[in-house]
């Protein structure tokens, strides 16, 4: 019997999963005698010279020019929804237990299903969209204290 091939897209998404389960542990760990703001804006202090490092160095820099309008705006939006999702999730585990926060986090994955659909014009087959109801579900279970 084949095993199944891991595609280069699957392989990163897994090791984005590692690592964003390793930030909610270092994270609420990190908040816990610090207020949540200053922990943020601390961590995009720490990301913001890691990666022009890593940029520079492959040669991975465009010509500023070559980029579209478009693109940089689309790219500031991103960057600004990212701000304010790690003010929330910051907030959030401060507040609440890792276990359940990072989950409830995690409903994005159904937004973005969603989102991809409404605006993008992205397909899901059923199969997807049981996927999607099982997210849902499961972060209810998680979430849901009784």
């Amino acid at each position: 019997m084949a095993r199944p091939e891991v595609q280069a897209w699957q392989f990163w998404a897994l090791l984005s999963a590692a690592f964003a389960a390793l930030t909610a542990i270092f994270a609420k760990v990190g908040v816990a005698n610090v207020n949540s703001d200053f922990a943020t804006l601390f961590r995009t202090a720490v990301i913001l010279p890691t990666l022009a490092v890593l940029v520079l160095a492959t040669g991975q820099i465009p010509s500023l020019a070559s980029v579209s309008g478009r693109t940089y705006l689309f790219l500031t939006l991103s960057a600004l929804a990212t701000g304010a999702s790690w003010l929330c999730y910051f907030r959030a585990l401060q507040l609440g237990d890792a276990a359940q926060v990072a989950p409830v986090d995690k409903l994005s994955v159904v937004l973005v299903a969603v989102f991809g659909v409404v605006f993008l014009g992205e397909r899901l087959t059923g199969r997807g969209w049981l996927g999607i109801a099982f997210v849902t579900l499961g972060v209810l279970l998680i979430a849901w204290k009784r």
